[in-house]
């Protein structure tokens, strides 16, 4: 059995407004035609779900990202955890527009819409961050409320931003001297204190541009209750919750959509804003 679907937000829709196209600064980034998902998605969604052996838990995993010998796809584990990998190539993008992009996009709806116009409903910070500061020092320790479609199911999620170091990131590539940031979360509901699992995006700089390389880690042990309160009700909610090939499929082409999407416009958007 699955938990419902959350019902959409009045006033909140897909799309910009003929007023928010006319008005707004950044209005000629808007574009709801996007490419098609990446041919390592392709080869994900077509290959996936893979054994579970090849898609090590977080604790194991989240130390060697770029090392890793599945590098897009996913498997459903034993336990009902989703374990999703995908990379993203990022022409003329570097890990410091990745961080700044963070910090800016959760400031408005319409630029949360930017980044996945057939999907991305809205989106807001919990509590503002300071407004004078930019990048990871804007988003880290701060919650991102997002309401987004994952396939034709919409997501109402709590997006908190954790420093690398809390999920154990050790970046390789920093160490190596290559340019790159990773942007780290633990991804929750917004209408029940109840979180799901982590996510992380390593972002490294190649010549021409930058890789993303995506990491989910979704239910199974990961899931837990915010507040004590409903402690007692997580072994129920995992059986209601319970998250299956689809929902990691939709997951995955959503990711990529969004990051190949991101990656056509971010530059320009960098130069015009930041």
């Amino acid at each position: 059995m699955r938990a419902p679907a959350p019902k959409p937000v009045a006033g909140r829709r897909l799309g910009w407004s003929e007023n928010e196209l006319a008005s707004l600064p950044y209005a000629r980034f808007w574009n709801p035609v996007m490419a098609d998902i990446s041919a390592d998605a392709y080869r994900a969604v077509a290959n996936s779900p893979m054994a579970e052996e090849l898609f090590p838990p977080m604790a194991e995993a989240i130390g060697s990202i770029v090392e890793a010998e599945v590098q897009s796809g996913f498997t459903v584990a034993s336990s009902g955890e989703v374990r999703l990998n995908l990379v993203t190539e990022m022409p003329d993008v570097t890990p410091a527009m990745i961080d700044w992009w963070f910090g800016w996009h959760s400031d408005s709806p319409e630029r949360y819409k930017l980044w996945h116009p057939q999907a991305h409903v809205h989106a807001e910070w919990a509590a503002e961050p300071r407004a004078e500061t930019t990048g990871r020092s804007r988003y880290v320790g701060s919650t991102s409320q997002v309401d987004e479609y994952l396939g034709s199911a919409l997501f109402r999620g709590a997006i908190q931003f954790r420093r690398p170091e809390e999920l154990g990131l050790v970046d390789s590539a920093v160490a190596a001297g290559v340019e790159a940031t990773a942007v780290c979360a633990r991804v929750g509901l917004v209408d029940v204190p109840i979180d799901m699992g982590y996510l992380a995006h390593h972002v490294a700089a190649v010549p021409g541009g930058s890789v993303m390389r995506s990491r989910f880690w979704v239910g199974g042990e990961h899931l837990a209750a915010r507040s004590t309160s409903i402690r007692a009700a997580i072994p129920v909610a995992k059986r209601l919750i319970g998250l299956n090939e689809l929902d990691a499929r939709s997951l995955l082409v959503h990711c990529s959509q969004e990051m190949t999407h991101l990656a056509s416009f971010l530059p320009a958007l960098y130069e015009q804003e930041s």
